[in-house]
């Protein structure tokens, strides 16, 4: 069974299928060949689906689009500047700087790629910059979105293993941070060897007035976040807060959003939402059949009958997922996978929050990875550049990424600060 679902899922990879029907053609042939019926595919797509947390995902959504239509995206890249843009390759660290204060917005590393990008790639490019590192910079930068929080992935993740999504959201703060710095260390000693310019140092003036300009942008992630944190709201209803903010900021604030463009966010929005649904939906038929057959513990005895020491298993299954992470979205991995695998890590003595954010960034890492890769596809149609191309640029930047994903592996502490310090551990 489990060889005929992987042939199945990988031809349909190969001839090009979106990963949701990806998902469900597997999930129905397996149905057919265990002879049960059809109507499976609606109970599950609509089972997976009929969640409250998960009502978080399309709010998220939503306050993004409506902050970056609203001007909120160009003000905190003008504060980044001003923090950063004096150091070598300053459009670089202000790339990084800003897709930092954006996670704390959208919680989707493509929304940040398609946000920022489109404002600093070509930015960078005007002053010389090499095109493949532009684009480099932008599509690495971008998977601080479900890092940094709130992040959609950990929704995802906490629905479907029952981990506190405050706590997920609590436990990426300082793994983020850090992959930042990783990235603005690369990024300046690539800059020095190629003698990237930097910008002129703001005057203590020019600094306050670009912090004033973004000081509603710098907000929402403060009440996003101290709300969840605080125990004000959940992180459905933080994400009604966001929405809600955003709306009021972009109209009455910095009066760029315009009532006549209200329309169009609600159907981008609507339509970045039903993918991820629709993936996670599928998803779940899938995990509905491979628990049926009762494949889970089939692979978590095999995986523990290789090794109970946690911290070789902690290895394996992080080569494990960068691999799945190559050819499989992250939301629906999180579904098909994290209960088996929070079974093994539960088995060997790992905390299952620590575990919980270890998936979440490795698959995050996915996004770099080709064949699905999808923010390396931003990157590349925004700078015109090919996918071989970028891939070459964007390997010191994967690399520390990587480094970080075994720094938080093997040092629970460093993911496991913040949420002692408030309380959720």
């Amino acid at each position: 069974m489990l060889s005929t679902m992987g042939l199945v899922f990988f031809i349909c990879m190969f001839l090009g299928v979106p990963i949701a029907f990806c998902l469900g053609i597997t999930a129905a042939v397996s149905l057919l060949i265990l002879d049960m019926p059809l109507r499976v595919v609606a109970q599950r797509i609509f089972t997976g689906i009929d969640s409250f947390p998960l009502m978080a995902v399309p709010f998220f959504v939503l306050a993004g689009d409506l902050m970056n239509v609203g001007g909120t995206t160009i003000r905190l890249v003008r504060f980044a500047n001003a923090l950063v843009g004096w150091i070598r390759g300053g459009l670089a660290h202000t790339t990084i700087v800003s897709s930092m204060f954006l996670s704390g917005i959208s919680g989707s590393a493509v929304a940040d790629a398609s946000a920022i990008g489109g404002i600093l790639i070509p930015g960078m490019n005007k002053e010389g910059y090499d095109v493949d590192f532009s684009a480099a910079v932008v599509a690495s930068a971008s998977t601080m979105g479900p890092i940094i929080p709130p992040s959609i992935l950990m929704v995802i993740y906490g629905v479907t293993t029952g981990v506190s999504i405050g706590a997920l959201f609590a436990a990426g703060f300082v793994p983020g941070v850090i992959i930042g710095g990783c990235l603005m260390a690369v990024a300046y000693g690539i800059a020095r060897k190629r003698n990237y310019p930097k910008l002129k140092r703001m005057s203590f003036a020019e600094f306050i007035a670009a912090f004033r300009e973004a000081i509603f942008a710098l907000i929402a992630p403060v009440i996003i976040l101290g709300g969840i944190l605080l125990g004000v709201f959940t992180p459905t209803e933080a994400a009604v807060v966001a929405v809600a903010y955003a709306f009021f900021v972009g109209v009455f604030i910095f009066r760029e959003l315009r009532m006549a463009e209200i329309p169009q966010i609600l159907v981008q929005s609507g339509i970045t939402t039903s993918i991820l649904l629709l993936v996670i939906g599928t998803a779940n038929i899938l995990a509905w059949v491979l628990s049926a057959e009762q494949i889970p513990q089939k692979i978590a005895e095999m995986m523990l009958g290789v090794s109970k020491d946690p911290y070789f298993i902690l290895f394996l299954i992080n080569l494990f997922l960068l691999v799945v992470g190559m050819f499989m979205e992250g939301g629906a991995a999180i579904i098909i996978l994290a209960p088996v695998l929070a079974q093994v890590a539960q088995a060997v003595g790992l905390h299952p929050l620590h575990f919980g954010f270890v998936m979440v960034l490795n698959l995050t890492l996915g996004l770099l990875t080709p064949p699905l890769g999808v923010c390396l596809f931003v990157a590349c149609g925004i700078a015109r550049i090919s996918l071989e191309t970028l891939v070459k640029a964007i390997y010191p930047f994967l690399i520390v990424e990587i480094g970080v994903l075994f720094l938080c592996s093997y040092l629970p502490a460093v993911v496991l600060w913040i949420p002692r310090l408030v309380g959720y551990v």
